[in-house]
């Protein structure tokens, strides 16, 4: 069973956010979502951008040994980091997608859109549905 920590926020796409000094978030991908892509090769980290992304925007996408897969903002807001050791070693990413494999960080400028985002309970019913179906 793929972890899922309680204290995260997390999309239909299979992104977390981890909300930290009220309006910066740290995002990555799930657990479930790096095992249904199985051994990552590359990963194309997002700009740091001078402009908005809206919640949905593509904001880059993972390699992995079968597939490439996409990945997008959980919310609106701004990246302001981005983490380059994945580009050294985007196996990070399999190894602690909750840790040291976080993607980016963003500036949160619409913080309720959070609340549009899946607890971790509704997140595991959310990943058993897709697994059954």
């Amino acid at each position: 069973m793929s972890q899922v920590p309680e204290d995260l926020r997390y999309t239909k796409t299979h992104e977390w956010i981890r909300v930290e000094d009220g309006n910066i978030g740290t995002v990555g991908i799930t657990d479930y979502a790096q095992e249904e892509l199985g051994d990552i090769i590359m990963i194309e980290l997002p700009p740091i951008l001078q402009y908005s992304i809206v919640k949905g925007d593509k904001v880059g996408s993972i390699e992995a040994v079968k597939t490439v897969a996409d990945y997008y903002a959980p919310v609106d807001g701004e990246i302001i980091a981005k983490n380059e050791k994945l580009e050294d070693t985007p196996d990070l990413i399999n190894q602690d997608p909750y840790g040291q494999g976080w993607i980016f960080k963003m500036k949160i400028t619409n913080p309720e859109q959070l609340n549009e985002l899946m607890t971790a309970e509704e997140y595991k019913k959310f990943i058993e549905e897709e697994d059954v179906g």
